[in-house]
């Protein structure tokens, strides 16, 4: 049992309150899962740069001299924003590549939490409440945004196994079930030289619609595919540089709510995550 919530702003108007509405959402779903939590925020891209959201367990050595570290590699233009675990490096689009394969070399304990135009992801164990607080979430701005409490059940409570997980750039996915097949579809995908940073079913799954959408298919092409070739029980909310999709599995047994009003869509694990959104009370409010 596992909580999800996402919020896709159709108001530009409170596009500085994202993370306060995000961060809000998933706090109502502690209950769901205590172990950890994560938030992907997705803001403005900036033309022809990229970011590179990072994590280390011991972020006062690896983030210490990273700028200067880096800058044979990404050169002048690279930023460095630290927030407590993690940081978010700023980079030509053209050597974000070639920044990873530096970070992997030099600071092997660094994980890659994601990379795109627009996303940062922030993930730790611990309670949503002390993880928004960590990342100070409730300033962030952006246009939409995903959001997971975990309870464990198929892998151990670690960092790099709390949701969202991030398989390609600008993708992210979390995750409320448990998949039965993850082990036969981690060696395939592995075959196509997708990169594992867990044991994780939920990873799987990402990476599933990664390389779906990389065969040429839209997202919701790639979701449908899932119906059929992903076994098990579960709700997935995967979040895009454009927005948010979820699907189900066919029996639906894990629980799910949209909410639509002129100002945004929103969707939670249950309703009482959008009880606290603007206007939710004159809110279209269908179950996907």
């Amino acid at each position: 049992m596992c909580g999800i919530v996402g919020l896709f702003l159709k108001d530009k108007s409170l596009e500085p309150r994202l993370g306060e509405l995000l961060s809000e959402m998933l706090v109502t779903m502690t209950d769901r899962g205590p172990d950890s939590a994560g938030i992907a925020i997705y803001g403005a891209p900036d033309t022809g740069r990229s970011k590179i959201t990072i994590q280390s367990p011991h972020p006062e050595k690896d983030f210490q001299g990273l700028k200067d570290l880096l800058k044979a590699t990404a050169g002048d233009s690279l930023t460095v924003h630290i927030k407590a675990t993690h940081a978010v490096l700023g980079v030509d689009a053209a050597k974000a590549e070639a920044v990873r394969a530096a970070l992997a070399a030099e600071r092997p304990d660094i994980r890659v939490m994601s990379t795109g135009d627009s996303v940062e992801i922030y993930k730790e164990v611990g309670l949503p409440k002390d993880v928004a607080n960590r990342f100070d979430v409730v300033h962030m701005a952006g246009t939409h945004g995903i959001g997971h409490t975990r309870m464990a059940t198929e892998s151990a409570v670690t960092t790099l196994g709390a949701h969202p997980f991030s398989t390609g750039p600008d993708q992210c996915l979390v995750h409320n079930g448990s998949l039965s097949n993850h082990n036969n579809l981690r060696r395939e995908l592995k075959r196509e030289g997708m990169r594992f940073e867990t044991e994780n079913d939920s990873e799987v799954a990402a990476a599933y619609l990664t390389s779906q959408m990389a065969h040429g298919k839209n997202l919701g092409q790639a979701l449908e595919g899932a119906v059929s070739d992903l076994d098990g029980f579960f709700t997935f909310v995967v979040g895009t540089k454009s927005g948010f999709g979820v699907v189900r599995d066919p029996i639906a047994c894990k629980p799910a709510v949209m909410a639509e009003t002129d100002q945004y869509v929103a969707f939670g694990s249950e309703y009482r995550a959008l009880v606290n959104l603007p206007g939710i009370e004159n809110a279209r409010v269908w179950g996907p």
